[in-house]
């Protein structure tokens, strides 16, 4: 069955990323990302530009990837699918938003470098992630990502944002 509902994002990390647990212990780690649209009106010849902001969710070793290597400030591409969840406020208000459940999340290198660094799998074929990886460098940021399900890796490189 093929996925109708692929997004891919490239925006700048707008608060560090928050890492919890669920109650069956699902490691689940969130973040905002801004996305900017910069354009030249053609009547005024001035630019213009449109910020759109993003909620964006990733889980299990993705998520204590991103928790360990990004933080705000740092330029990262997200591949993943938009979901629609939807709840009751206390006083009985609907609200729903839109998210974006990532399945990578990669380091922008147009204006950065990163530096790769695998993390051994432990648990056999289906195992996964356990934590590990390089955390950023001295007073700069860090992109996460994972480019294959059997080569987890963490991404570490100074930003210039």
């Amino acid at each position: 069955m093929a996925n109708d509902n692929t997004v891919t994002l490239v925006g700048n990390v707008t608060r560090d990323p928050e890492l919890r647990y669920t109650p069956s212990g699902q490691t689940v780690a969130t973040f905002g990302l801004a996305v900017n649209r910069r354009w030249q009106n053609r009547q005024t010849q001035e630019w213009e530009e449109q910020v759109s902001f993003f909620d964006v969710k990733s889980w299990s070793g993705l998520a204590e990837n991103v928790a360990e290597s990004i933080q705000r400030g740092t330029r990262v591409i997200v591949t993943g699918r938009l979901e629609q969840r939807s709840w009751e406020t206390d006083n009985g208000e609907k609200r729903s938003k839109v998210e974006v459940v990532a399945d990578e999340i990669a380091p922008s290198l147009r204006w950065a470098t990163a530096q790769v660094q695998k993390i051994e799998r432990q648990g056999g074929p289906s195992g996964g992630n356990t934590g590990g990886g390089g955390g950023g460098t001295a007073g700069g940021n860090s992109g996460g990502g994972r480019p294959a399900a059997n080569e987890p890796t963490t991404y570490d490189g100074e930003e210039p944002f």
